[in-house]
């Protein structure tokens, strides 16, 4: 009887044994598969954000035409269309390695051409340049708003090389490298940019307001007394839709920062759709009471006041927080276009500079307010505004002084400015020998 049990207690120790081993072995398949499935959802959200973030050249396009004159509609598509084609060939040769690749420093050193990648495969590096990619687009053709109806269109074809191959990426490495393989000096600081109202909002605006400068104003926008006069945009509609698809796609800008496919995404929806509503009431009021008119156009830039602001803290605050950002940005972004029209004196067709990079330092500044942790608001110190300050000031001088640098060699050698004759006929004739309302203009091409 004996042998008999210790017979039984044999085998029931080496079933228990067995059916241990196999329900691990079964916690790792399901472990894996569940991570696989992760990836997967992953990839799939950030290609959808990307293209999302993609349709926005549409929505800047349609901005800027609207904000500006019939004549030169043309002109503001193929700068649009242009900037993205040149922008994505320049950032995959170049750029994405200055951003991302190992650092030695200050910038990038590999994955120049995503080399080393499997091209038969689903590296998710494939789907992180694609989003990098819109991204720098975005910096790129913010700079087309402000230097509208004046600029040589091979000129801006320079610029869109250099922006988005070195000035872009270079600073993007020292507060996003370490999402790859880099470990830029700011993000080592603990500055915080999750989706870009620095990196590429401030970088876009700092380098709009260098051409700007350099460029000089349209024909007849100042006075003989030096005062500015108003020249209106032929289509507010269009400037409507365009505001409206930002808006669309700016669901993808942020929550697509995420990179994952989980419930932050409607988290950092709720933060972004906030602000952008805040945004668009607070510059309604504010150009109300300066003007005495629910200004249109005003409205439409306090929406995407409101959405460059939040793009740095969307991540990191509340709701509550995103309605306050919003509102300063919308106030803010009505008195820094008097304040560039009025006192500064550069021609900003659009208010890029305002909603971009005034609104973008804001945004980021704001993180050191109103961060969850480590906001002055929450009782966390002075440290973290210290930190944004830094990387607010570093855009500022290396977006701002290289543009002026590089604008002013363009000047001097390709050129930057049409003649007169051309900006008076408008540059649909002049540099593209062709209208966009044919028929429906004074000049033509005879």
């Amino acid at each position: 009887m004996k042998k008999l049990t210790y017979f039984g207690v044999t085998v029931t120790l080496l079933c228990a044994i067995g059916g241990s081993a196999l329900a691990a072995e079964e916690s790792v398949v399901s472990t894996e598969a569940a991570n696989t499935l992760q990836l997967n959802i992953n990839t799939v959200w950030t290609c959808i954000a990307a293209f999302l973030v993609f349709f926005m050249q549409a929505g800047f396009a349609m901005v800027e035409t609207g904000f500006t004159r019939a004549k030169n509609a043309v002109n503001i598509m193929m700068k649009n269309l242009m900037d993205f084609s040149i922008g994505t060939v320049a950032f995959f040769l170049v750029g994405f390695g200055l951003m991302f690749g190992a650092t030695n420093g200050l910038f990038g050193t590999t994955h120049f051409g995503l080399t080393g990648a499997d091209w038969t495969g689903g590296d998710w590096n494939f789907t992180f340049l694609i989003f990098q990619t819109v991204f720098a687009g975005t910096a790129a053709t913010i700079v087309s708003g402000a230097m509208a109806e004046r600029t040589k269109f091979r000129g801006y074809l320079a610029y869109s090389v250099f922006i988005c191959a070195f000035i872009y990426p270079i600073f993007g490495s020292w507060a996003w490298g370490g999402l790859l393989d880099g470990n830029g000096w700011l993000e080592r600081l603990g500055f915080v940019d999750f989706a870009g109202s620095t990196v590429v909002h401030s970088i876009g605006g700092w380098l709009a307001l260098a051409g700007a400068m350099v460029l000089g104003p349209r024909l007849g926008k100042y006075g003989p007394d030096g005062r500015p006069r108003a020249i209106p945009g032929h289509n507010i509609a269009l400037a409507a839709l365009g505001v409206f698809i930002l808006w669309f796609g700016w669901f993808g800008f942020n929550p697509g920062s995420t990179t994952l496919g989980d419930g932050e995404i409607g988290r950092v929806a709720v933060t972004t759709n906030l602000a952008a509503a805040a945004g668009a009431i607070a510059a309604l009021f504010t150009a109300w009471g300066i003007t005495r008119k629910p200004d249109g156009s005003m409205a439409l830039n306090g929406a995407l006041a409101g959405l460059v602001a939040i793009t740095a803290p969307c991540y990191t605050v509340s709701g509550m927080g995103a309605l306050l950002i919003g509102l300063v940005a919308g106030v803010l972004v009505v008195l820094s276009v008097y304040f560039i029209d009025h006192i500064i004196k550069a021609d900003d067709p659009v208010g890029a500079v305002s909603v971009h990079g005034v609104c973008g330092a804001w945004g980021t500044l704001s993180c050191g307010l109103f961060n969850l942790d480590g906001g002055l608001f929450y009782g966390h110190g002075f440290k973290l505004l210290g930190i944004q300050s830094v990387g607010v000031l570093a855009a500022f001088v290396w977006a701002f002084g290289l543009g002026l640098v590089m604008f002013y060699l363009i000047k001097k050698t390709v050129g930057l400015r049409v003649t007169e004759e051309e900006e008076t006929r408008g540059l649909d004739i002049g540099e593209h020998g062709m209208e966009a309302y044919s028929g429906f203009q004074i000049f033509t091409t005879q």
